[in-house]
């Protein structure tokens, strides 16, 4: 794990912040206003690093260079996805990470306690403190709430195309998985080890998740295991259209456990491989809402170190400031 240089005693982190220009130009400018306002009359020292065209991947290389010159912390104000390819560079470099929520779900941002409102998610960061946090890997990608292959990935492909159209609203994200269930879909047959007996399932989804407030809020048990250092896996098998609608509407209301066409299990590691004619070399997989290609088989496991997270100080008994 990479260190972080020391710096003087009680001297505030200097906060680097990623922040995407691109992302609704009036949203984008009012966020930026209220950052550079409350860290002004703070005095805390802070420089803006935008993300360009080469994408949050880049910036997040450079802004870390930053970070260690300034000797402080890199924060990212954007949703799941954003924030999952900031902790993409992040983890490995060691650094820690605030987060400035403006997306639509905001799961892991709401799940360490960081408030929701842009002033008061800045006012949170001046006395933050640093914990570790469990976070989740497919192969080589880090992913911070849920990681996922089959029917749910294409469901993120038409979210993001429904918001190009409508705009980003948690309606859009709920009309956008509607119309993925009304549409056929050949099912997966995929081969699962998690360290016991390797088996073969056929599946709609596989869906794994690292987020305790997701999973609570879906109906899906195990989340004491992420405590434990594990992830939970939910297998969702191949329906009908009338039984994949009934299956979504138990999720949305935190009953998905009811559903008979569920499995769910906690594990160390999972090792998923498509077989048959769906036999291939990389596989399309949703990471925190965003989709990437990967090579199979897909490893799905915990991080080996954890990522340094600025939580507000209230939200931790007994802290002290980082």
């Amino acid at each position: 794990m990479a260190t972080i240089p020391s710096r003087p005693v009680g001297a505030p982190l200097t906060f680097v912040i990623l922040h995407n220009p691109d992302s609704g130009a009036a949203e984008s400018q009012g966020c930026l206003d209220i950052l550079e306002r409350v860290l002004g009359e703070a005095g805390h020292p802070y420089e803006l690093f935008p993300i360009g065209r080469d994408g949050i991947a880049i910036a997040a290389q450079e802004a870390i260079v930053r970070v260690r010159r300034h000797q402080g912390a890199l924060v990212v104000a954007g949703g799941d996805g954003t924030i999952s390819g900031a902790v993409q560079q992040a983890l490995p470099a060691g650094v820690p990470l605030g987060v400035i929520p403006v997306g639509t779900f905001n799961y892991f941002a709401r799940t360490h306690g960081i408030p929701l409102d842009v002033e008061a998610a800045t006012r949170a960061l001046l006395d933050a403190i640093a914990v570790p946090v469990q976070v989740g890997q497919v192969n080589e990608r880090f992913f911070t709430v849920n990681a996922s292959v089959g029917l749910y990935v294409q469901s993120l492909e038409d979210r993001e195309a429904l918001k190009r159209r409508l705009g980003r609203s948690r309606l859009v994200a709920l009309l956008a998985g509607l119309a993925t269930l009304l549409r056929a879909h050949r099912p997966w047959l995929l081969e699962l080890d998690a360290g016991a007996r390797p088996r073969l399932v056929r599946a709609s989804t596989v869906f794994i998740g690292n987020n305790m407030l997701q999973l609570q809020q879906t109906g899906i048990p195990g989340v004491e295991a992420l405590a434990g250092g594990e992830l939970v896996a939910v297998i969702i098998k191949p329906t009908g259209v009338l039984q994949r609608l009934l299956t979504f509407l138990r999720g949305a209301n935190g009953r998905l456990w009811q559903a008979e066409a569920v499995e769910c299990f906690a594990f160390r590691q999972l090792l998923l491989s498509p077989r048959r004619r769906q036999r291939r070399r990389r596989i399309k997989v949703g990471v925190d809402g965003e989709t990437v290609w990967l090579a199979t088989p897909l490893v799905f496991r915990r991080a080996t170190q954890p990522l340094q997270l600025l939580v507000p100080a209230a939200s931790v008994p007994g802290g002290s400031r980082a």
